[in-house]
């Protein structure tokens, strides 16, 4: 590897605010601690918690970077003390705690993935969204073969990726999305039913499509309104899963539902979880989801790309709403 320069380019946040608020600057070239790698990004996912720190909304947690970016691929730069795993020059992918709109980004091992036959744009695009889903769809939500998943926000990162495992092992899959275009683009990925939450009302949808008995996991990124109606849409025992709130986080809800059909309402965030925590999360991806990657059964899909210096007009695509699949920066 040739010899690391002292300094990098990163987009920072100049004030909390829209898109143009994200500015190039020159910041210093980070060091590896114990545990860590330093990677040359090649590209790097952009994702809604991005545009919510952007926004001032979801600022890092103590100790991370205050530069956007929850997930990158490159190759490794640098080892920090006690990495065995990994070599010089080698192609990972990996789920950062921040700082992955950068030329240079620091990841933890454990977090770290191999990126086998991969595009690094493609690679860049799995970490945050395959930890979210592995987690809270086959985890938390413990979807089974079989069973019915409802996924809200179908067409998203989150959405196509979800669409894709659960078809793999075996579930049933009805998504929610905003036009027939979104509709379309998930049915193709796999998605038994799609429905336009715009012309539609999704609990009639998922009734029928369930002859009466409702999903038995629920992936729910909007909140707000969707909180009660997705109690209705759920089957008896069902798990309902939150990982974001989009429609806002208060509700009114009529609890009775959740007693009568014994549901299970949980959620999670990523970002802030430990080292552990996610490690475990990579562990099982390794062994579950990377080999569907390698053989292409499995894919991110990717909208668009931008040149890193560009990512103001990358959040900007990103707040239309209008993507299907990733938004990626290439490096």
């Amino acid at each position: 590897m040739a010899e690391l320069p002292t300094d990098m380019t990163v987009i920072g946040i100049k004030a909390p605010g829209a898109p143009e608020m994200l500015v190039p600057e020159t910041r210093a070239v980070p060091a590896p601690g114990d545990g860590e790698i330093l990677v040359k990004v090649a590209a790097a996912g952009v994702n809604r918690p991005d545009v919510m720190q952007r926004k001032g909304l979801y600022p890092p947690p103590s100790g991370a970077s205050d530069i956007p970016g929850l997930e990158i691929a490159g190759e490794i730069a640098a080892l920090g003390p006690g990495v065995k795993r990994w070599a010089l020059g080698d192609r990972v992918m990996a789920l950062v705690i921040g700082g992955g709109y950068a030329e240079y980004a620091l990841a933890h091992v454990s977090h770290t993935m191999p990126v086998s036959g991969l595009p690094m744009t493609d690679a860049a695009a799995v970490p945050e969204t395959f930890f979210t889903v592995w987690h809270n769809v086959f985890e938390r939500g413990a979807l089974k073969s079989g069973e019915t998943l409802l996924i809200h926000g179908g067409s998203s990162g989150i959405g196509t990726t979800a669409i894709q495992l659960a078809k793999h092992f075996g579930a049933q899959v009805i998504v929610t999305a905003g036009s027939e275009e979104k509709c379309e683009a998930c049915r193709k990925l796999g998605a038994d039913v799609a429905i336009d939450y715009k012309t539609e009302d999704f609990v009639d949808a998922v009734k029928k499509a369930t002859g009466g008995k409702g999903a038995h996991v629920i992936l729910d990124m909007v909140g707000g309104d969707y909180i009660g109606r997705n109690y209705e849409a759920a089957a008896v025992e069902g798990r309902i899963v939150q990982i974001a709130f989009m429609g806002g986080p208060k509700s009114e809800v009529n609890f009775m539902r959740l007693m009568l059909k014994r549901l299970h309402h949980t959620g999670s965030t990523l970002r802030a979880r430990s080292v552990a925590d996610k490690g475990a999360i990579r562990d099982a991806l390794e062994t579950n989801v990377l080999p569907l990657l390698a053989a292409g059964t499995v894919k991110p899909i990717i909208y668009k790309t931008f040149p890193l210096r560009d990512a103001a007009a990358a959040h900007a695509l990103m707040e239309t709403s209008e993507h299907i699949g990733k938004i990626v920066l290439t490096v």
